[in-house]
């Protein structure tokens, strides 16, 4: 009976999220028009399909556990090269092709999590040389555009961040974004507030159930699309108005050289160095600095006051409505908002190993809706710290008019963001109990 009431809850959670957005959006009349409706409504049964598929139907499980196995054997082919530089880091567990000489089976989170990242990185840039992910981009978004109708840009995308990244996939789209007006910036950039980049799966896939990240991948894709779709609603495009640049072209059509290939390569590792020291910093920072106010707190002498509650009662109702008894929704209210101040690798950090237990049937400290519904909210950029990014990357991409645009929706896309988990946690938590 219990289940039957937490069932309804989450599927309630669905219109209560979209009323959020439209009572925040910029255009509530073109919001509510027949055509965007019924986009809304083939984006929301391609969500509960997707999830349906990837977390309740055993080869769609199966699917995303081996995608899962195959990302986690690319991440332990890095271990190689970081053993030959730092052997006593990495396990002798690992195996003597490997070559670590550390005791146990267990690593730090830099040498786990983020020294992968030195080769994930370079490993994605070089399908980017050779055309792989331009070619899967681009079909992959046309197909989203044939379904949907959303615009052949947006669509792309959509597409083009998953693999590339918020800052990452904005660069590349200069051009393009560009020649976009001010409110198709600003929707490009609340879309940019939800994305994760695929070459750091594997660092969370190291922290966190693997199944339940990339389930996220797609899920917040077309989250991405629905909450943007409410929240900044943008009237239908004329043929003249809904082209894509391609990434190898300038604003003449003309083709773009290439650097030599060893060129583009070095510069693709000195990229995932920065990446490493960026994460590191803020983690590092965020950590300090939410240690340092709950010590704040605490001389008030009130037990209960501390940054995580805090967050937790603001957050509460949202989480009530993913299907939790109220002390567990508290407890995933606090871990929610803690993410959406600091990052998610710190949350990840604090409960990734439990959750990876409880979804292995070792470990009952947490149910398997939880662990669901947690690990894919945690499975995006969504934060402060990707709100000042975004919006720095533009400010050197695009006028004064859309900066101006952009600038004015900065709650708008932290709503965003947090809207476009929600979704995204929702439709996975539905069909996991």
């Amino acid at each position: 009976m219990n289940n039957i009431v937490f069932i309804l809850l989450n599927i309630i959670a669905f219109p209560a999220f979209a009323l959020v957005a439209y009572l925040f959006s910029n255009d509530k009349k073109v919001a509510r028009s027949g055509r965007n409706l019924k986009y809304l409504g083939i984006m929301a049964g391609v969500l509960l399909v997707l999830a349906v598929f990837m977390v309740a139907v055993p080869a769609g499980r199966d699917a995303v556990d081996a995608a899962a196995a195959g990302f986690t054997w690319v991440v332990n082919c890095s271990y190689k090269g970081i053993a030959f530089v730092l052997a006593s880091s990495v396990p002798a567990s690992m195996g003597e092709a490997i070559g670590g000489t550390a005791p146990g089976d267990s690593m730090t989170f830099v040498i786990s999590a983020l020294m992968p990242i030195l080769m994930v990185v370079p490993l994605f840039d070089i399908l980017t040389y050779i055309g792989v992910l331009p070619f899967i981009i681009r079909w992959v978004g046309a197909l989203i555009d044939l379904v949907t109708g959303k615009g052949k840009f947006e669509s792309f995308y959509l597409v083009e961040m998953m693999f590339l990244g918020n800052t990452e996939a904005l660069a590349v789209s200069k051009l393009q974004v560009q020649r976009l007006s001010a409110i198709r910036n600003v929707t490009i950039a609340m879309m940019s507030m939800s994305c994760i980049t695929a070459s750091i799966l594997g660092a969370y896939m190291k922290m966190m159930p693997g199944h339940y990240i990339l389930t996220a991948v797609p899920l917040n894709i077309i989250s991405a699309a629905i909450v943007t779709s409410i929240l900044n609603p943008v009237p239908k495009l004329s043929d003249k108005e809904d082209f894509v640049v391609k990434v190898d072209e300038d604003e003449k059509g003309n083709k773009v050289k290439r650097p030599p290939f060893f060129v583009y390569l070095g510069d693709s590792i000195l990229t995932a160095g920065r990446l490493i020291l960026i994460i590191l910093a803020n983690v590092c920072a965020f950590v300090a600095l939410a240690y340092f106010i709950d010590q704040m707190l605490s001389l008030t002498t009130l037990s209960w006051l501390s940054l995580e509650n805090m967050l937790g009662v603001v957050l509460f109702p949202f989480a009530f409505l993913l299907g939790f008894p109220p002390d567990q929704a508290f407890h995933m209210a606090a871990f929610m908002g803690q993410k959406l101040v600091t990052n998610e690798f710190v949350v990840m950090g604090q409960i990734g190993q439990s959750l990876t237990a409880v979804d292995a049937g070792s470990s009952q400290e947490y149910s398997q809706h939880f662990t669901a519904v947690l690990s894919v909210f945690l499975t995006s950029f969504a934060n402060f710290s990707t709100l000042g990014m975004v919006t720095g990357v533009y400010k050197g991409l695009v006028g004064d008019e859309s900066n101006t645009a952009i600038a004015k929706a900065a709650p708008k896309m932290f709503l965003s963001g947090i809207l476009v988990s929600l979704f995204a946690a929702a439709a996975a938590g539905l069909f996991v109990w």
